[in-house]
């Protein structure tokens, strides 16, 4: 009899299936053969326990270390994302980026929401962009959508707030009182005072907070470029995804907005490993790992 083989599909399912999963043996989709082995001490360490494709593999590898529980009382788990050109654009001078990625890069970036309890955008995105933020093009569930939109710029009648397929949290400013929201889940769209009232940049860690008081742990802060370059800022990121298409776009937003540095040593170099998504590049990038000594 010849053994099954794990395929991308069958490895994507292992993965929804992990998700805050430790000290368990999956099965392979369709079988009782076990698949999947996942570390008891609450790691993101597994073991294969199948014949798998090369895609397979590589798709457990990106995605795994997503899905490791988080304990009761512990830091919560911040990804980031942004989509970039070869030349490190993320949008043209005018805002608009749909799409620099391909196919394979928007179904990565979809992957990632399914695994995330929250999906955070700024509202200069949210406003050119009008992104549903759901799951449509992978299996698993929309995660909570989060409009960091202070000033109220996101024009209503936008997705987020008109297509019910998720809840919705807009961010605006005010003062923010812990349980204002509690029952977010019961309304298509809630709206938050808690940004500060002038032109100072974002607070992440203070978003970070108000998400965590409302039962929110695994956030995913997608873009745009500003919003990303904040939580990296303040070392707020876990994790980030750089997906680079092969695309010249000559001139436009760059990816990062971080503070100069006048030299290289002070440059950010995470633990990094590259994955060929197919139409993208991707740059997996991990701020949490110690670095290697040199």
């Amino acid at each position: 009899m010849t053994p099954q083989v794990l395929n991308t599909e069958a490895a994507w399912e292992l993965i929804l299936r992990a998700d805050n999963l430790s000290g368990v043996t999956l099965a392979l989709p369709g079988s009782g053969e076990p698949a999947l082995e996942l570390n008891s001490n609450g790691t993101s360490e597994w073991r294969l326990l199948t014949l798998a494709t090369e895609e397979a593999r590589s798709l457990l590898s990106v995605f795994l270390p997503l899905c490791r529980p988080l304990a009761e009382g512990s830091p919560l788990h911040v990804i980031g994302q942004l989509g970039q050109s070869l030349d490190g654009r993320i949008a043209t001078v005018t805002g608009r980026s749909r799409f620099i990625n391909g196919e394979d890069g928007i179904t990565h970036l979809h992957r990632i929401r399914a695994l995330s309890d929250a999906v955070v955008v700024g509202a200069g995105t949210a406003a050119v962009d009008n992104p549903q933020l759901t799951v449509r093009c992978t299996s698993g569930t929309n995660p909570v959508r989060v409009v960091l939109d202070r000033n109220r710029r996101v024009p209503e009648s936008h997705h987020l707030f008109t297509d019910g397929a998720a809840p919705t949290l807009r961010l605006v400013a005010g003062d923010y009182k812990p349980g204002m929201a509690e029952n977010y889940r019961q309304h298509a769209v809630t709206e938050i005072p808690c940004l500060s009232r002038g032109p100072e940049l974002l607070e992440p860690q203070f978003i970070l907070e108000v998400l965590a008081d409302l039962g929110l742990r695994k956030i995913f802060v997608e873009g745009g470029g500003m919003t990303v370059s904040a939580f990296l800022q303040a070392g707020l990121l876990d994790r980030l995804h750089v997906m680079v298409a092969p695309m010249i776009i000559g001139s436009g937003r760059p990816a990062f907005s971080l503070p100069e540095i006048d030299f290289l040593d002070d440059a950010l170099r995470p633990v990094s490993r590259f994955v060929n998504l197919g139409t993208d590049m991707l740059f997996d990038l991990d701020f949490s790992a110690p670095l290697p000594a040199n």
